[in-house]
Order: C-alpha cells, then sequence, then structure tokens
C-alpha cells in the first residue's frame, strides 16, 4: 500500500471512531425530555446529525494537530 492509500485508511478510521464516541458521549443528554413529545424518529436522527457534526468537528482537530506535529518535526529534522 502506498503512503496516500494507509493514509485515507487511518483518517476514515479516526472519523469513525470520533463519531462513534460522540455518539456515546450525546446518549447521555435527554433530548426527550427537551423536544416534543412522540417524536422517537426525530430524536434518533437528531443523535445521528449531532455526533456525526461534533465527531467530524473532534476528528478533523484531532488530525489538523497529528499534521502539525509531523510538519514540525521534519522542520526539525531539516535543520539537522
Amino acid at each position: 500500500m502506498q503512503t496516500s492509500e494507509i493514509n485515507a485508511v487511518v483518517q476514515i478510521f479516526i472519523h469513525l471512531s470520533f463519531i462513534a464516541i460522540s455518539w456515546w458521549a450525546i446518549q447521555a443528554i435527554h433530548f426527550e425530555k427537551i423536544l416534543r413529545k412522540n417524536k422517537i424518529v426525530q430524536v434518533k436522527a437528531l443523535y445521528i446529525l449531532l455526533s456525526i457534526a461534533l465527531g467530524s468537528l473532534v476528528s478533523n482537530f484531532f488530525l489538523n494537530y497529528l499534521q502539525m506535529g509531523i510538519n514540525l518535526s521534519s522542520l526539525f529534522y531539516k535543520m539537522y
């Protein structure tokens, strides 16, 4: 496998992992008490959309932070 293929697999895994963690964390919030009664499908859709949005934000932050660290290490590697 080439480096770009490995990077793509790692990025997909990280995105899905953070979406799953977001789903797990959002389950602690009881939107049923805030939103209208008998709207179970809409509440589940809200859980899914919020977990995708939050997971994507966190995974993008993590991947950007990781890339900045790699760039910094290559900068110092070139200096010496």
